[in-house]
């Protein structure tokens, strides 16, 4: 898709849902049975259809520690290089991190085109560019606050994982 056909596309009224979450009001919104955005603060129209509903309830389950993967239609408006990355995105498993590097041996591209490609993802959060880090800091993120909502995010999933691995028996 174009960039002229995406601003076409963005400046139609699809139906949306807004929620209260730890991170701040996010809107979420479809068009045609799939999610195409999750945008930060309250829409101005409010559409709660069966997807939206179930969105709602899996973020709410994921603020609350009790999902790790999102299991909705999604279809993101990118080119194809950026839905190489967030396909990428998508693989990395709850509470673990990839370096902007790992996505680039991956997706193709290098880590600054991830880095771009990840700054416009239309679906943060399901499609988790918070996990990605570069190698030598914690890298940047666009949405909510920026920095401290990604920090929020990677410690919401290492709440997940345990502390210590337990110790090997010593008969095994």
């Amino acid at each position: 898709m174009t960039v002229a056909a995406s601003r076409r596309w963005h400046s139609l009224v699809v139906p949306q849902l807004s929620l209260h979450t730890p991170i701040g009001d996010i809107s979420v919104s479809e068009d045609d049975g799939a999610i195409v955005a999750i945008d930060w603060g309250w829409g101005s129209q409010q559409s709660p259809t069966h997807l939206l509903r179930r969105a709602q309830q899996q973020l709410d389950a994921y603020f609350d520690g009790d999902l790790t993967e999102f299991d909705l239609p999604l279809a993101p408006v990118g080119t194809a290089y950026q839905q190489r990355v967030w396909r990428a995105l998508c693989a990395i498993p709850y509470g673990a991190t990839r370096s902007y590097l790992d996505i680039a041996h991956t997706a193709g591209g290098s880590p600054r085109s991830v880095g771009q490609a990840n700054g416009n993802n239309p679906i943060p959060i399901v499609i988790p560019c918070h996990r990605v880090l570069a190698t030598t800091h914690i890298g940047g993120y666009s949405g909510g606050d920026g920095l401290p909502t990604k920090r929020w995010l990677l410690a919401l999933e290492a709440r997940a994982q345990p502390l210590l691995l337990p110790i090997p028996s010593a008969a095994a």
